[in-house]
């Protein structure tokens, strides 16, 4: 007898068994399904996502930005040949249908570098209310997360890549503006701030950082006192546990450790870096002591998949009984980016704020999820080759 898809699902991820097919293409399709068929509240193309403020947890709100679905379509991209040909047909149709979406988030004057919120009507907090107010004033300006997340999607050019590489070296933490937010021995670090914008206060964040020496590292391009800076915050960091102790405050916009750690194992997943490999025993046990502790499936996904990537095989995820698939994987209680005002503040206003969660916003993208649990199944597969 055939077992039901959800009780399939459950041996096996919890059983770390994921040869199989069916559940492959089951997830696929999910996320084609959850994919914006038509322009209405969310734009053709995009993956849904929602936030909700931390101090208001009533409701969750449409939010309109490229991120979900720029990470959708980079992590697709990223398997889509450990796919099978079928599933590979689903994958390449929701590729496809993304793309064009990203021109509503590209830089207003036509440059390479992409905003959070759409540019073609500036704004913050798409659907805020009375936040909304200060759309024209605050617009933020174009931030290096996004920007690198959707040059890979979009698998642009070498030429363009240097470009974007020589525009970043503009905006790192330097004698002429410095970090006010930081720990005191990273004040003089020149790594890169978050923002492309001149106003905007330096901002440093340990998982940003590590997406943008992945795309250094992708797209082999010469390493430079920046990208060197970046690396020594980012081991410095590790080595000295504050991103165990600090998560939040290293690491405002992903917040958890299983966020830091995912990114972390994604950045040395590309090819090595030596510093980070002398690290990778404590990087390893650290991984599986928080997965141990998890409760979140979703935390429990990212952990598994950072083991995997450092050739371990993941101990088994225990899960409650869930009605369905959705109610797994699609949980609201898991959110993989916040928004946190409290980012931009100097210290001590910033502890203060990201301790109290005043202007902290979660977000939650159900189809992310699915890529997320996805990413995880192939990886396994691939490892037990």
């Amino acid at each position: 007898m055939k077992r039901p898809i959800f009780s399939l699902l459950l041996f096996i991820v919890c059983e770390g068994y994921a040869n199989d097919s069916l559940i492959i293409t089951h997830i696929l399709n999910r996320i084609a399904l959850l994919q914006t068929k038509e322009s209405g509240v969310f734009p053709k193309g995009t993956i849904p996502s929602y936030r909700m403020y931390a101090l208001n947890k009533t409701r969750y709100k449409a939010d309109i930005n490229p991120f979900f679905t720029g990470l959708t379509v980079f992590t697709l991209n990223n398997i889509k040949e450990d796919l099978s040909p079928e599933q590979q047909k689903i994958a390449a149709k929701i590729i496809l249908e993304a793309l064009p979406s990203f021109n509503k988030f590209q830089n207003r004057k036509g440059r390479d570098t992409y905003n959070f919120w759409p540019t073609d009507t500036p704004g913050i907090f798409t659907n805020g209310g009375w936040l909304n107010w200060f759309d024209k004033q605050q617009s933020l300006p174009d931030d290096m997360d996004d920007t690198v997340i959707l040059l890979m999607a979009q698998q642009k050019s070498d030429t363009t890549a240097k470009q974007i590489h020589a525009l970043m070296q503009g905006y790192t933490n330097n004698e002429q503006k410095k970090i006010s937010n930081t720990f005191s021995e990273y004040k003089k670090v020149g790594a890169y701030s978050t923002w492309f914008g001149v106003k905007m206060p330096v901002d440093f964040d340990l998982c940003v950082l590590s997406n943008i020496l992945y795309f250094v590292q992708h797209y082999n391009l010469k390493w430079t006192s920046a990208d060197s800076a970046s690396l020594h915050l980012i081991t410095d960091l590790i080595a000295s546990r504050k991103y165990i102790t600090t998560s939040n405050y290293v690491s405002p916009h992903y917040v958890s450790v299983s966020n830091i750690l995912y990114h972390v194992s994604r950045l040395m997943s590309v090819k090595p870096i030596p510093e980070l490999e002398k690290l990778k025993p404590q990087l390893i046990e650290d991984t599986r002591q928080a997965l141990a502790s998890a409760r979140n499936f979703m935390d429990q996904v990212m952990l598994s998949t950072a083991l995997i990537r450092w050739g371990i095989q993941p101990p088994n995820i225990i899960q409650k009984k869930a009605e369905s698939i959705e109610a797994l994987v699609e949980n609201e209680e898991f959110s993989f980016f916040i928004a946190s005002m409290a980012s931009m503040l100097p210290n001590p206003y910033k502890k203060w704020m990201t301790s109290a969660k005043a202007g902290t916003f979660y977000y939650y993208s159900p189809g992310y999820n699915n890529v997320l649990l996805l990413e995880n199944l192939i990886l396994l597969k691939k490892l037990k080759i």
